[in-house]
């Protein structure tokens, strides 16, 4: 076996041979020779692997927002209508986030150490019980704090399954996407979080109004069976894809990242297969011979696999203790960082929003106001969220990362800064047209991008972990909101905290410059050469 890791279908250094692509080819994987359709065209194991992949962050949005109606049931539920106690509502609220935190780190390394289809589907599996016993709570048995309590624990456990969803859906499908399409599929991955959101407010809104007749009868308390079945209704999408993950082959490019770089043939191992067939006598000798020392083989190949599983911490500070790929991961993680500061500050406490757009509930019998909230959130996803994804979907590849990426945290200054200097003095129909603005540059820009760039720029040996980190570092920030946005709304005012909000994008944009532009970039083929040109230095050295 060459010391340099073979070429991958699709790269700009080599043309790929008909070998080498059966050499990659894998259940999911569809590496073709010539292929001139465009980016965006799914074939039939692309779309499989992508409802498979996808579903991860359809929960995710639909899990971490869903919790904004959620409260204000809770305020029905609970409180006769009065705001939740402060401090339990922003743990509440970043109950999620800080779970997230934990799945991020610990799937990452996980998903690296342990192998993708060890690890991918336990994350659905914690998802699926955290939400059970969320819809378990038991409001007739607690105190009104105890409720929150059990909740925003719960919620803990969830984000610990969603947050592990980042790095395992990011790396299985980078490992099995073609270069000139793996930003795409990955943006396409991403997208689900759009549809998360819309469909988290189709459904409070449908469940609702299944409910109008009772509760404007005057059985607000029946809410507590509303806020049960939105949530309990991601049930679906995740028991069904939760096999599917469980069963999910091993890619072939991760398989080969845990070779030995220099593991070459043993040629006494086929001079034994060819002594086997010599004489028909000896053929019983013969093949007692071969299984011992395929059994031997087979040994060797364990030990020289926990070796490698040992050495993989090593291999990582190695690795990230260069300049070029340590400045490449600060890059990911500020980024990250700085953008969920902005982009979970607003959409976690989407209160403020829908007051200035009059969706507010403020008025009205508490089913009427549940129902203004539900329809808000409806108009805001509709509007920006879902149509940012796909115009990222479909210029990613024409535009490159870092363009997107650099634009997209400008222009959320540049209408975070409109809508922090005119807060008081837009129209309604100028305020909502600013916010969606907003929202669209959020997710045509580096909300789609921070979760590209760590699947794209690692080789796949350290990919899942370096993307976990990053992911973490962006959760760190959404937590910092989700905990800081109401004190800091009440001391300084909410235009003030736009302006921080401000800083964080032109701050973001500055850091992008910290990064490569990943369009076509094979990290793999990267650490190779780099591995083998260490090696020429390092033998040049001894000699």
């Amino acid at each position: 076996m060459s010391t340099s890791s073979p070429s991958i279908p699709g790269t700009h250094h080599d043309a790929p041979h008909p070998e080498q692509n059966d050499q990659y080819k894998s259940r999911l994987e569809d590496f073709e020779l010539e292929d001139n359709r465009p980016p965006f065209y799914l074939t039939v194991p692309e779309a499989k692997l992508l409802g498979i992949a996808g579903v991860g962050f359809f929960l995710d949005a639909y899990d971490l927002f869903i919790i904004n109606p959620v409260a204000t049931m809770l305020q029905f539920r609970l409180y006769g209508g009065a705001a939740l106690p402060a401090g339990l509502q922003g743990v509440m609220k970043a109950s999620a986030n800080i779970g997230s935190v934990v799945g991020q780190f610990t799937f990452g390394f996980a998903a690296d150490y342990f192998g993708r289809k060890a690890v991918y589907g336990k994350e659905l599996m914690l998802i699926i019980f955290a939400t059970i016993m969320c819809i378990s709570d038991p409001t007739n048995d607690l105190s009104p704090k105890g409720v929150l309590i059990w909740l925003s624990i719960w919620r803990v456990v969830l984000g610990v399954g969603v947050g592990g969803d980042y790095p395992m859906s990011a790396s299985v499908t980078s490992d099995r996407t073609r270069l000139r399409k793996r930003g795409t599929m990955l943006a396409y991955i991403f997208a689900f979080q759009g549809w998360g959101s819309l469909v988290g407010a189709l459904v409070t809104m449908i469940v609702l109004l299944c409910y109008k007749g009772t509760m404007q009868a005057g059985h607000t308390s029946k809410v507590d069976g509303v806020w049960r079945i939105v949530i309990g209704l991601s049930l679906i999408p995740a028991f069904g894809t939760l096999y599917q993950r469980l069963t999910l082959p091993e890619s072939t490019r991760f398989e080969e990242s845990q070779k030995p770089r220099h593991e070459e043939e043993n040629p006494d191992e086929f001079k034994q297969k060819g002594d086997a067939d010599v004489s028909s006598a000896d053929t019983s000798l013969n093949k007692e011979k071969a299984n011992v020392e395929s059994e031997e083989h087979r040994r060797s190949k364990k030990a020289e696999l926990v070796a490698n599983r040992k050495a993989h911490w090593r291999e990582f500070f190695v690795y990230f203790s260069q300049w070029r790929h340590l400045r490449t991961l600060l890059g990911t993680c500020s980024c990250w960082f700085l953008l969920d500061i902005a982009f979970y500050g607003i959409n976690l406490n989407q209160n403020v929003v829908l007051q200035e757009i009059h969706f507010d509930g403020s008025s009205g019998d508490p089913w009427t106001r549940l129902f203004k909230i539900a329809t808000g959130n409806l108009i805001i996803t509709a509007l920006g969220f879902v149509p940012g994804y796909y115009v990222t979907v479909l210029t990613i590849e024409k535009l490159g990362r870092k363009k997107i990426q650099t634009m997209g945290f400008l222009l959320e200054a540049l209408f975070l800064g409109i809508l922090a200097g005119m807060f008081h003095k837009l129209s309604t129909v100028a305020f909502i047209v600013c916010f969606s603005l907003l929202q669209f540059f959020f997710n045509f820009g580096a909300n789609a991008t921070t979760y590209i760039y760590p699947a794209e720029v690692f080789p796949t040996k350290f990919k899942a972990t370096a993307h976990g980190m990053s992911a973490a570092c962006g959760k760190a920030g959404a937590i910092i909101s989700a905990l800081a946005f109401n004190q800091l709304t009440n001391s300084i005012g909410t235009p003030n905290v736009l302006w921080i909000f401000f800083g964080c994008c032109i701050a973001g944009a500055v850091c992008t410059q910290l990064l490569p532009e990943s369009k076509g970039r094979d990290p793999d083929l990267l650490y190779a050469e780099e591995l083998e040109e260490s090696r020429r230095l390092h033998g040049n050295v001894q000699h």
